[in-house]
């Protein structure tokens, strides 16, 4: 991995971990929808690994390869992000849902269902679902902004970090942790299932005897009950 004058060799670096850009570009694609290249993937991943050669630190205390997982994957999501695939009217529409289930549940004083949602939305219930399967596109990549590490890969291990930064993280985690423990039971499977086990759409709709459709529907909807409790 190293040249003779003692820095890393990119040519020998990417044989090496081409095979790790691969499976996480393939990971991420069964996420995603069907427009997105995984060719595209690969080559941000790429990207990504050879940014490593100049940003790591080998006094920083953590593994390149440690730091190189973390910044491939980084990559791909900033690859992602750049699309913005999303309509304005369809984020525009996701955000007002957010704020529905959020006075829903102050209202209520507990977690509303799909046509309490869909009737202080003025919708019918099968516009609600359709909203739904519109939001559900970029979702993915919202869950892995909150959910995920992905901003530490950036302070290259440092376990110094600011101390009210690291008390935010670990609010934000307990946060996110209630707000999944209180969705409901099979919303909960659908994100166990789909982010833990790494299931696609398909095989969790084989799981729950029901569409790929409906999935997606369940999935997009536990996104924005936790974003709505997060932010609430």
């Amino acid at each position: 991995m190293y040249t003779a004058e003692g820095k890393f060799n990119k040519n020998s670096i990417i044989e090496q971990y081409y095979p790790l850009v691969r499976r996480q570009a393939f990971n991420l694609k069964v996420k995603l929808p069907a427009g997105v290249d995984v060719d595209d993937l690969i080559q941000a991943g790429v990207e990504g690994l050879l940014s490593c050669v100049d940003r790591f630190d080998p006094d920083s205390g953590v593994a390149f390869s440690t730091y190189a997982h973390q910044r491939i994957r980084g990559a791909m999501i900033d690859e992602l992000r750049s699309r913005d695939w999303l309509p304005r009217s369809v984020r525009r529409s996701g955000r007002e849902l957010e704020q529905t289930i959020r006075r829903l549940e102050q209202q209520l004083g507990r977690v509303p269902e799909e046509r309490e949602i869909a009737t202080e939305l003025g919708m019918e219930l099968n516009e609600y679902h359709q909203l739904l399967l519109d939001t559900n596109n970029g979702l993915v990549l919202s869950y892995d902004e909150v959910v995920t590490d992905t901003p530490n890969a950036e302070t290259n291990g440092d376990e110094e970090a600011e101390p009210e930064a690291q008390i935010g993280a670990a609010e934000l985690k307990s946060l996110l942790v209630q707000a999944i423990d209180s969705l409901p039971e099979r919303e909960k499977l659908v994100m166990t299932l789909y982010y833990q086990e790494e299931l696609n759409l398909k095989e969790i709709g084989a799981v729950l005897d029901v569409t790929e459709s409906r999935v997606s529907q369940l999935h997009s909807q536990a996104i924005k009950r936790i974003r709505a409790r997060v932010a609430a």
